[in-house]
């Protein structure tokens, strides 16, 4: 062979064997935002008197098993827990309407009405009792309130509550599962337990828990605006807390006289020192869960805002500073935990399960 004719061949193999070149390096990262000092500094005033929701609810002294939860949630839907099966929790708490029903007062057994507004039950178990007046020391308490309450769910008392659940034959097993190593778990007072370990995780987190947490972007301008002045204005005096509220007892029409006949914490200390006094109520998703107060009269936020300006501060605020604050409270409003809050399916009554009673 001639040595001309091996010079295409060796050309293509060095080609073959040629270290391909390096890929193009990589742009670098755009630097990080600065951060707004203003924005930094505001974040770091609102940390000093808010918390943000926590990763795991208060479990008090109940226990937060899914065995009880689930209990809880059936029974939370469940209106054979009322006389007339036409009430249950979430007819006046309803999870999909921000736990709340939209009305004043609430229409119990017989259509009556109760004689203050129901509040959301959702982060009710982050304050420091339960009811407008504190009646009950935690959610557990509450929740074995309505079904005994004659305008409400009116059962006669705890034994016919009992004798009901011990008709349906599903609740058996779900009650010794919720309840384990107890001798009768299913109970009026188990009941109540179980609907609190399912009211316990009832959280929404919200852009100002973000917030809290550094995302200084998670509120927009406006936002922090009326952030700054709601602490400037003093509404922190009884909203702060991981809640906004629901820690502390305050009169209402604390600095101006406000007009109810409704004499509040008094009927449960009868203290006169607590006429008029009513358990704070908590600011988040409070753009959701209007009528407002606890008579439920004011029906929307521009006007809680400047009602509570005026008795409680003794400020007449303009119309700038409530829209202001209004726009700081849009980012308490948190997503609905959709999952969490579906309606279950119940189990079916037994032959012996009382009727509905309209008497």
């Amino acid at each position: 062979m001639r040595p001309f004719a091996l010079l295409p061949l060796l050309a293509l193999v060095a080609c073959q064997t040629e270290t391909p070149p390096p890929p193009p390096a990589e742009p670098p990262a755009p630097p990080a935002p600065a951060e707004d000092p203003a924005a930094k500094a505001l974040q770091a005033r609102a940390a000093a008197l808010f918390q943000p929701l926590p990763a795991d609810p208060p479990a008090g002294t109940n226990e937060l098993t899914d065995a009880r939860i689930d209990l809880g949630r059936m029974l939370y839907f469940d209106t054979r827990l009322s006389k007339n099966h036409d009430v249950s929790c979430n007819s006046c708490h309803a999870l999909d309407n921000w736990g709340v029903d939209g009305k004043p007062t609430s229409s119990g057994h017989k259509a009556q009405l109760g004689g203050r507004n129901s509040p959301t039950v959702y982060h009710a178990s982050l304050h420091v009792a339960q009811f407008w007046d504190g009646r009950a020391k935690d959610v557990e308490e509450q929740a074995g309130g309505p079904m005994l309450n004659p305008v409400e769910m009116a059962m006669p008392d705890g034994a016919t509550v009992t004798k009901t659940l011990q008709s349906i034959p599903g609740y058996a097993p779900l009650f010794a599962a919720a309840f384990p190593g107890v001798e009768n778990p299913v109970s009026y007072e188990n009941a109540a337990i179980a609907i609190g370990a399912f009211e316990r995780k009832l959280m929404t987190p919200a852009p100002f828990d973000a917030f809290l947490g550094g995302k200084l972007d998670a509120l927009s301008k406006e936002q922090q605006d009326g952030l700054a002045a709601f602490i400037d204005t003093g509404c922190t005096t009884c909203h702060s807390g991981v809640a906004l509220g629901g820690q502390a007892y305050f009169k209402m029409g604390l600095v101006q006289p406000y007009e109810t006949t409704d004499m509040g914490r008094f009927d449960v200390t009868k203290d006169e020192a607590d006429k008029m006094v009513f358990k704070v109520p908590s600011l988040r998703n409070i753009e959701k869960t209007g009528p407002y107060l606890h008579d439920g009269k004011v029906a929307t936020l521009d006007e809680a805002i400047t009602l509570m300006g005026r008795h409680q501060l003794g400020k007449e605020l303009d119309a700038a500073q409530v829209a202001s604050i209004k726009a700081f409270l849009g980012s308490l409003t948190g997503d609905l935990p959709t999952a969490y809050i579906q309606a279950p399916t119940l189990p079916e009554s037994g032959p012996e399960t009382p009727k509905p009673d309209p008497s």
